[in-house]
């Protein structure tokens, strides 16, 4: 039985959002803004061609059926939301692969502002840099676990009639992948191993869907993709201290 509240989890995100404007975390919002818009702006130029590559490809390998070519139009909004929903994530995957040590930062000082006690006695500056292979190799485990996932619902979408799915699998499995992708900033600042995280968050499954979902369509969104980021840090830590925090560090 799931449990959890999932409209509780659904307010994560916008609290997140009201908590990036406090004075105190600006610094390590606007640091990651600047290169996520970078990042952004390289990604929009290359993945523009390659999405059309891949729907005409998707296309052609379709039966020449009268009735199947009559949807083509519906395929081709199928096939082309699965698309976007692997370059959003693929667009977090790197901001946070580049942004990590800030955010991890982020999330402590947040912690902090929720709860007024201290996560780490060392806030400087040499000890974020310290921390940088730690916090890479973090993004590289949840790379690991999303790729051969991902690689298979890839699959799954290119397969007629059976791809009908493959867009709702894909918005619920980026929906987890969101909540996971951002709850193991506080998580890791405990010391609470990514494995580990997965089965806490699968205890309040409901909840982390509810955060995931308002975060997986925000980054599917242009310029707010940008801004999400660390709005999904802040709330993502607010749902730590809440859900998880207190009772099961």
């Amino acid at each position: 039985m799931l449990k959890g509240n999932f409209f509780r989890g659904l307010g994560y995100l916008g609290e997140g959002f009201r908590l990036i404007r406090q004075p105190g975390l600006r610094l390590f919002v606007i640091i990651p803004l600047v290169i996520n818009i970078l990042l952004f702006g390289l990604l929009f130029f290359f993945m523009g061609e390659l999405f059309a590559g891949l729907i005409a490809a998707a296309m052609s390998w379709l039966p020449d059926w009268a009735w199947l070519q009559a949807l083509d139009w519906l395929f081709w909004i199928l096939y082309g939301a699965v698309i976007v929903l692997m370059l959003a994530y693929g667009f977090v995957i790197v901001a946070n692969l580049i942004g990590s040590p800030f955010y991890g930062y982020l999330a402590e000082l947040t912690e902090k502002h929720l709860t007024g006690q201290e996560v780490n006695a060392d806030d400087s500056w040499a000890s974020i840099i310290k921390d940088i292979p730690r916090a890479l190799w973090r993004e590289v485990q949840k790379i690991l676990y999303y790729l051969p996932r991902a690689i298979g619902l890839l699959i799954i979408g290119l397969i007629p009639v059976v791809n009908l799915v493959a867009a709702v699998l894909w918005f619920l499995f980026n929906s987890w992948m969101m909540a996971l992708q951002y709850v193991d900033y506080p998580a890791d600042n405990h010391k609470v191993s990514f494995p580990a995280l997965r089965r806490l968050l699968g205890d309040t499954r409901l909840s982390a869907f509810g955060f995931g979902l308002p975060v997986a369509l925000a980054a599917m969104v242009p310029v707010l993709n940008l801004f999400v980021v660390p709005a999904a840090v802040c709330g993502a830590t607010a749902y730590w201290v809440r859900e998880n925090g207190a009772t099961r560090t």
